[in-house]
């Protein structure tokens, strides 16, 4: 760098004066088109399997995603007697490594509380953040904790759970007494905020995880527990006397919860995107798991059927622009089913929850479940 520097001053021949002014306009151009050669590497295909990411490269050399989950909330992500993994987050870590992998098992899960989760994917400890979490704009922002959040696979809202013995029904009702909450989440800025709207005294009893905080609540020791509306009806399963328990209808906040990652790698953070919204396109199209196979067949006889064919990796290079198998998606709908599928089997009917389908309903539905063109 230095020749050339020299090269450049005598060349131009500039006066003594004007030399450092010529050197340092030289340096801030040198110095971007020095990093030209690894961004277009990082963009460059790769030998027919797509575009470059470290955090991909270093997923397949290890042969398994490194997936973070709660572990202990029911419909989202909970550990069984048999320690296996379920949930509606636990089938997107599973539609990932079915992406990655072809096999939805080729994951190991890591059990993170929400004080936990955001050190443990800037540090790398895991490739994948699928842990009830609100996407927000400080979460989000380079500034603030730099994530790269997918589409929210379950739109919630805060809310508020009592003894049904108690009388409380509104937050109101709350004045003066104890409140139970998770410390370091965005439901204890929503408390703090609502009860502040309405001008309604309260003590917060802060705890720094989940299972402490139904704990304290079981033990009587406040009033009422605060948390996404999902969670508190996820926990509530899994109490002694579910029915003792009831969820008061105000709904605080919105909630958009979203698988996240760094932002460090935009490769992987696409391959996360287009991952969720092929859930979403798959129950558009009336794909499912149990229709898969015959689907792929009909692309594969019928030239005609463009849309189909690009989208389970009939034709087209979708999967190589994801640095993902070009049949990507029809591994995932054969791993873990469409996403209305993973919402009924998790929280919907056919789960112990029964939650309603609400906002999270197909757009076509009245919901917000939808996914950009696959063209």
């Amino acid at each position: 760098m230095r020749r050339s520097l020299r090269r450049f001053d005598s060349g131009m021949r500039l006066p003594t004066a004007f030399r450092p002014l010529a050197l340092r306009r030289f340096a801030t151009l040198a110095a971007p088109l020095a990093l030209l050669p690894g961004l277009l590497s990082a963009c460059a295909p790769d030998g027919g399997s797509g575009v470059q990411s470290a955090k991909m490269a270093t997923i397949k050399a290890r042969g398994k995603l490194i997936c973070g989950v709660d572990g202990s909330l029911p419909g989202f992500s909970f550990v069984g007697p048999d320690g296996r993994y379920s949930g509606l987050d636990v089938d997107v870590c599973k539609a990932m490594a079915a992406a990655l992998f072809g096999d939805p098992e080729k994951v190991e899960y890591r059990n993170l509380n929400s004080s936990e989760r955001f050190a443990a994917l800037a540090s790398g400890e895991i490739d994948l953040l699928s842990r009830n979490t609100t996407m927000t704009l400080s979460r989000d922002a380079a500034g603030g904790n730099a994530l790269n959040f997918a589409p929210p696979t379950f739109y919630d809202g805060q809310g508020v759970m009592a003894p049904t013995a108690s009388g409380i029904r509104t937050l109101k009702d709350l004045a003066g007494k104890p409140i139970c909450v998770e410390s370091g989440t965005t439901t204890e800025l929503n408390l703090a905020d609502r009860m502040r709207e309405q001008n309604i005294a309260y003590t917060p009893l802060k705890f720094q995880t989940g299972d402490q905080t139904y704990a304290a609540y079981l033990q009587g020791r406040c009033v009422a527990v605060t948390s996404d509306r999902s969670q508190l009806a996820g926990k509530r399963s899994s109490f002694p006397q579910p029915d003792a328990h009831t969820l008061l209808p105000d709904v605080m906040s919105k909630e958009p919860l979203a698988p996240a990652t760094v932002n460090a790698d935009p490769v992987w953070a696409d391959a996360v995107r287009w991952t969720v919204y092929a859930l979403f396109q798959a129950e558009e199209l009336g794909i499912s798991k149990a229709t898969i196979a015959a689907k792929v067949a009909e692309a594969k006889a019928n030239t005609n059927q463009a849309d189909l064919r690009r989208f389970l990796g009939v034709e087209g290079e979708f999967g190589k622009q994801l640095g993902l198998p070009a049949d990507f998606v029809a591994k995932i709908i054969a791993a873990v089913g469409n996403y209305g599928e993973i919402f009924d089997r998790n929280v919907g009917p056919g789960s112990r929850l029964k939650l309603d389908r609400g906002v999270n309903r197909q757009w076509k539905q009245g919901g917000l479940i939808y996914a950009p063109p696959f063209r």
